[in-house]
């Protein structure tokens, strides 16, 4: 718990102080971010880097009748244009994730960290009408309801329905970013706005080449604790 605490005032410090830093949820041995990682809190980490892939090369991809790199399209402004502090930032690579992780005392979750963060509800008191011990469908339930699927944008983080383990938009909204390789691809996991409730699901998980980045894809951190 108190590597969790740490990250938390690392994060702040970044930040000015600001609300920008994720809710760390404890599951076991290991914590993860209650929401995806937002522009506002990789704002304070990039700050102090080069810029990222996207912002390098002319932007970030769309899939419009294939990949599309689309001008001015980067972490800060999604869409080509500014978007608010507590949307997911997306367009970074798997490296890009990974390092921002490292910056707050964290880690890109495993796989299998975060099917059981996902999908198992590890709480002794859950709310929102989840079992302790369930293993669910999907990440709000066994219904996909309430999940950001099937729609022409993300939204902030957090605004979403509420899911097990207390975790917002693990189904939806953003694919994520998650620690496991094959050679030069990573796996994604949660599927996105754009994507349908099922592959949202465990199974639904996919491999992405690690040096992609694209309007679709996030990440969270994971920590661990001791």
């Amino acid at each position: 718990m108190r590597r969790v605490l740490i990250a938390n005032i690392a994060t702040l410090a970044l930040c000015g102080g600001t609300a920008c830093a994720a809710e760390k949820v404890v599951i076991g041995n290991f914590a993860i971010d209650r929401t995806e990682v937002t522009i506002a809190a990789f704002a304070a980490f990039a700050a102090s880097r080069p810029p990222t892939d996207a912002e390098r090369n002319g932007g970030g991809f769309e899939y419009a009748g294939g990949w599309t790199r689309r001008p001015g399209w980067a972490w800060k402004t999604p869409f080509g244009k500014a978007a608010k502090p507590d949307e997911p930032a997306v367009h970074v690579t798997w490296a890009e994730a990974r390092d921002y992780c490292l910056s707050v005392g964290g880690r890109l979750p495993t796989a299998e960290e975060w099917r059981r963060a996902a999908y198992i509800e590890t709480r002794t008191a859950p709310y929102d009408g989840f079992e302790t011990g369930k293993t669910y469908t999907y990440p709000v339930g066994e219904k996909s309801d309430g999940m950001n699927n099937n729609r022409s944008n993300h939204v902030e983080v957090g605004t979403t329905r509420r899911g097990v383990n207390g975790l917002y938009d693990m189904g939806g909204n953003a694919w994520e970013w998650l620690a496991d390789r094959r050679g030069d691809d990573a796996l994604t996991a949660g599927g996105s706005w754009w994507y349908g409730p099922e592959m949202t699901r465990a199974e639904g998980a996919q491999w992405k080449a690690e040096s992609f980045y694209a309007v679709y894809i996030g990440f969270r951190c994971a920590y661990d604790v001791k």
